[in-house]
């Protein structure tokens, strides 16, 4: 059951999609309040877990920390943080009382999970304008559901997606690309896409192509598909300030970007220099940004990835002003600690400083609204404009698209990786605890930066992160420029990454439909143990091990040097080791506690008790993987397999299902 509360007068995100009459009086759980803003409390039980709020710090039980869901361009995901890239407002109380709460608010909410007091559960923001949804089912993965269900169908991309690519910050000619590709195929490492940063553009001017660079942009992209490589071009947020610049000019003419309070355009510097963002709240210019996108659709492009849409702020014209007098101030004053404390925290906080999201607007359905009030709905609907341009330009083919910032809807237009974060293990373990929060919150296709996105990886490091990410539905290796080269060919003993991203390859059939089944059935790709296992006390204790869909279970390797790890089965499982030769080792497991030994250059997955699942040859790309002479492994049973063109939009027909024994 789903109830709705409105509060004040909530600005429409458009996240639910299906209708719920408004319920009168109060919540069934908790007590609200408004003596400052809004503010719901919760007094848990001792043995309450908290699941959900999607891209967050922390661990698959949210308890014990406080939160703010705050679009936030911040790379330090270090455990003290509040926010990242994402504002996720759906949290679980899993316990003798169990209910889900989905606060659709677009501005700075706050979730303190006894942070404050250990027992209480405090959920506030600023203003009482909002939506409040509260679902009561049989279980935590019941209420996801029935969550699921009401925000709508997850993303779904194209079956190339669920390949291997390659990106790095820092490829900028058509020949860096090249040997990329050269150096992937020369080693046999499957691989399906390679990622363009901000390097190809021109200038880094959204929807532009170097043209110094690529000569002949549209032949260089059909010479890389010929060779089952699909260039995926990133979009940022800020569109450069530049005359003859068509985007900027006709942007301007017809009104298109965030406005100051004075009616003048907002300007602001990110990678290009000065930049206007697009009012992509508004609808007409939401359509009129999304068109843009055929430009590199034209060109032979069949996929993007969206950055900086926070968005990312490196400084204001006016917190420019501000800090050029504030530097004459401190020149012209004696020395003084104090004042040059100060002074340091200013310039240090100038990127995505609060008064700068005070200083624009968007106009949505005439009315002006201050960007501050919306700043969390700014990447989903970036994304958006993205996803309805693609239905308006091709209207059955699926696009890759995904995301750095987002809300709960834009699960719908795209997927999200997780930002730019570290080649640290602990940033592994936060991948792995991630997943299923982000699937809780209808963003099945996810995934982090493999290897690590900034600071320089280790060979262990990155072959033990694509160990996981093997099972994620994004799998990219991504790194900033500046540090060492992570590409898999860069690395002694080439043959192991061969071997780990084959495994991949082998399991894209399987992989491929949980997800789909997943998205067509509003469930989840990546669970937790205790939604399969609900009547396990320790399996609720468990958050490094997860549940893919309805077969088999993970259990990553996650620390530096191990030969392996302890591993808590529920049940009797059957340990399937892929072994460097290509060889399957299979041993069945008693329920209880095991050590695994897992060397560096093997991958173990681990089935449950009268399951099988179909596995593959390894390929070199999605398109070469041959589904029609599969083996089975596991229980002896059956499999029903979705397969599709992975192409088209026809997701509904009774032959995409066909059902393979072992």
């Amino acid at each position: 059951m789903i109830q709705k509360f409105v509060y004040g007068t909530p600005f429409e995100t458009d996240a639910v999609v299906q209708k719920i009459d408004t319920t009168e009086g109060t919540p069934s759980y908790g007590t609200v309040n408004f003596e400052k803003g809004f503010c719901f409390t919760y007094r848990m039980d001792q043995d309450d877990i908290i699941y959900g709020l999607g891209e967050n710090v922390g661990g698959i039980n949210k308890r014990g920390h406080l939160y703010i869901n705050q679009c936030e361009d911040d790379p330090r995901h270090t455990e003290d943080r509040n926010s990242l890239y994402a504002a996720h407002n759906f949290i679980i109380v899993a316990g003798k009382k169990s209910f889900g709460l989905f606060l659709d608010y677009p501005s700075v909410m706050t979730f303190d999970i006894g942070y404050t007091r250990t027992d209480m559960l405090t959920i506030s923001c600023d203003e009482a304008d909002l939506k409040l949804y509260v679902i009561d089912g049989e279980s935590p993965y019941d209420i996801v559901k029935q969550f699921r269900k009401i925000i709508g169908r997850s993303y779904i991309p194209p079956k190339f997606a669920f390949g291997f690519g390659q990106s790095r910050w820092g490829y900028e000619t058509e020949e860096d690309f090249r040997q990329v590709a050269k150096g992937y195929r020369e080693n046999q490492i499957p691989i399906d896409m390679i990622y363009m940063d901000i390097d190809y553009m021109d200038h880094f001017k959204d929807f532009t192509v170097n043209e110094e660079n690529f000569p002949d942009f549209p032949g260089f992209v059909a010479d890389m598909k010929e060779q089952n490589i699909r260039m995926i071009p990133i979009i940022d947020a800020g569109v450069k300030v530049e005359e003859g610049y068509e985007v900027y000019e006709e942007g301007v003419k017809k009104g298109h970007f965030c406005k100051k309070a004075d009616g003048k355009e907002f300007t602001c510097a990110v990678w290009p220099g000065y930049t206007h963002f697009p009012d992509v709240l508004n609808k007409d210019a939401r359509e009129w940004f999304g068109n843009y996108y055929k430009i590199l659709i034209d060109q032979g492009i069949e996929g993007f990835w969206n950055d900086m849409n926070e968005p990312a702020i490196f400084y204001s014209e006016e917190g420019m002003k501000e800090l050029k007098e504030l530097c004459i101030q401190f020149a012209n004053e004696p020395d003084d600690k104090d004042r040059f404390w100060a002074f340091q925290g200013r310039v240090n906080g100038m990127a995505n400083h609060p008064d700068d999201y005070r200083r624009f607007y968007h106009e949505v359905n005439g009315e002006k609204v201050c960007h501050e009030k919306v700043h969390n709905l700014y990447g989903y609907n970036m994304t958006r404009a993205a996803g309805e341009a693609f239905s308006r330009i091709a209207p059955d083919k699926r696009f890759l698209m995904f995301s750095r910032s987002s809300y709960i809807g834009m699960h719908r237009y795209g997927g999200v990786w997780t930002g730019d974060n570290h080649a640290w293990w602990s940033h592994l373990l936060l991948n792995i605890k991630m997943m299923p929060s982000l699937n809780m919150c209808g963003f099945l296709y996810s995934g982090a930066d493999l290897g690590g996105f900034g600071a320089d990886t280790t060979r262990d490091l990155l072959l033990r992160w694509l160990e996981f990410g093997i099972f994620t539905p994004l799998m990219r290796n991504h790194a900033a420029a500046g540090t060492r080269m992570q590409e898999c060919y860069q690395f002694e003993q080439v043959e192991d990454f061969a071997h780990v991203i084959g495994v991949r390859y082998r399991l894209v059939p399987y992989l491929y439909s949980t997800y789909m089944k997943a998205a067509l059935q509003d469930d989840m790709y990546f669970k937790p143990l205790s939604f399969v296992y609900p009547d396990d006390s320790m399996a609720a204790k468990v958050e490094d091990q997860l549940m893919i869909g309805d077969e088999i279970m993970i259990a990553p390797v996650y620390t530096q040097n191990a030969a392996g790890r302890y591993v808590y089965l529920p049940e009797e499982m059957k340990q399937i080791k892929f072994l460097p030769d290509g060889s399957l080792e299979e041993t069945i497991l008693p329920a209880g506690h095991h050590y695994v030994e897992i060397a560096l250059n093997e991958v173990v997955i681990f089935i449950r008790k009268g399951k099988c699942i179909p596995l593959a040859k390894t390929a070199q790309c999605v398109d070469q993987i041959d589904t029609s002479h599969m083996e089975m492994i596991g229980y002896e049973g059956e499999y029903v397999l979705y397969e599709d063109d992975g192409v088209h939009m026809d997701y509904e027909k009774e032959e995409n299902y066909r059902v393979l024994w072992n």
